[in-house]
């Protein structure tokens, strides 16, 4: 391209995270080069002049408006809601934030796993209730986890569950590439075995057309009374009538859960007075060091689509 690619980051980035991100990106890029919508009005005017656009969200008439694109790059590492065919269609990049959020991810998901194992639910409980009464706590060491979808955040977790001494299996696309800190790796569509032998089973994949509804009745069946079942994926991984019920009838022994299928979770949803479940916001990725990390991707894909590198770009989906 001759002149320097312009950035917009719309309106779907809430305000504070756009504004700190804009702070970000113009003291790395060239100046005058990004641009920030504020209002949805905005968002549908300055597209239609953006090469670059940084967004939360992109809906397909959004996408229509822009006829100078070149390339979209998700905040989040999840893609599902993009209108993937169209951008394809058009030649457009689409990149996304994965591996940014793996840190954060992976302390939380120990977090749940800890949680149970050391009996954390029950004593929160009793104090609230201002009674002292021991519980029985066991160990990581020596349980099974089963991470299903080993990309950059169930890696993560992999290499914290086996500084545990835990033994790691889990489940992978490419099996060429098998992070060290996995025992034992299966192909996706082989995961009811990593469900059988798992104590505690990590949702670490993507949602895609395969993936929805991943976990259900039969697979909560499979898993068995003494695991637990931690979601930082989808919540549409699993099957949530199927593992409440699981859960009301101790099918499984407990859920962390930081995803469900509808967000924020309904007040009138049974989970919340499960005493086996532990219950987050979708705040598993939450991290200081987001910003850092968005621009260690945005900086050198800036520069590929300056220089026409589109091939070199990291993180692309499309």
């Amino acid at each position: 391209m001759s002149a320097q690619p312009t950035v917009l980051v719309t309106d779907y980035v809430a305000r504070e995270t756009a504004t700190k991100l804009v702070d970000h990106l113009e003291s790395a890029l060239p100046d005058g080069v990004v641009e920030r919508a504020t209002i949805p009005e905005e968002t549908r005017d300055l597209i239609e002049d953006a090469n670059i656009v940084v967004t939360n969200r992109l809906p397909a008439e959004l996408l229509e408006r822009a006829q100078n694109l070149r390339w979209v790059h998700a905040l989040s590492s999840g893609v599902d809601s993009y209108p993937l065919e169209e951008l394809e269609e058009r030649e457009i990049v689409l990149t996304n934030s994965a591996g940014i959020h793996a840190q954060p991810i992976a302390e939380q998901v120990l977090c749940y796993m800890l949680m149970f194992e050391r009996g954390l639910t029950e004593s929160v409980r009793q104090q609230r209730q201002s009674v002292w009464e021991r519980v029985t706590a066991g160990e990581l060491h020596g349980q099974t986890v089963g991470v299903i979808g080993v990309g950059a955040i169930g890696e993560r977790v992999a290499e914290l569950c086996a500084a545990f001494g835990m033994e790691v299996l889990g489940t992978k696309r490419d099996l060429e590439d098998v992070p060290d800190a996995v025992d034992e790796i299966y192909a996706a569509d082989d995961h009811h075995e990593v469900l059988a032998r798992a104590d505690y089973v990590v949702l670490a994949c993507p949602l895609t057309d395969e993936t929805q509804g991943l976990i259900g009745e039969r697979e909560l069946h499979v898993m068995g009374r003494n695991s637990v079942l931690v979601n930082i994926g989808r919540g549409e991984l699993a099957d949530e009538d199927a593992l409440v019920e699981s859960l009301q009838q101790g099918r499984i022994r407990g859920a962390g859960l930081d995803v469900f299928e509808t967000e924020p979770l309904p007040r009138e949803s049974p989970l919340w007075d499960l005493s086996n479940v532990v219950i987050t916001p979708h705040m598993a990725g939450s991290t200081p060091h987001r910003f850092d990390r968005w621009l260690e991707i945005l900086e050198p894909n800036y520069e590929a689509v300056s220089e026409g590198r589109l091939e070199e770009m990291e993180n692309r989906v499309v």
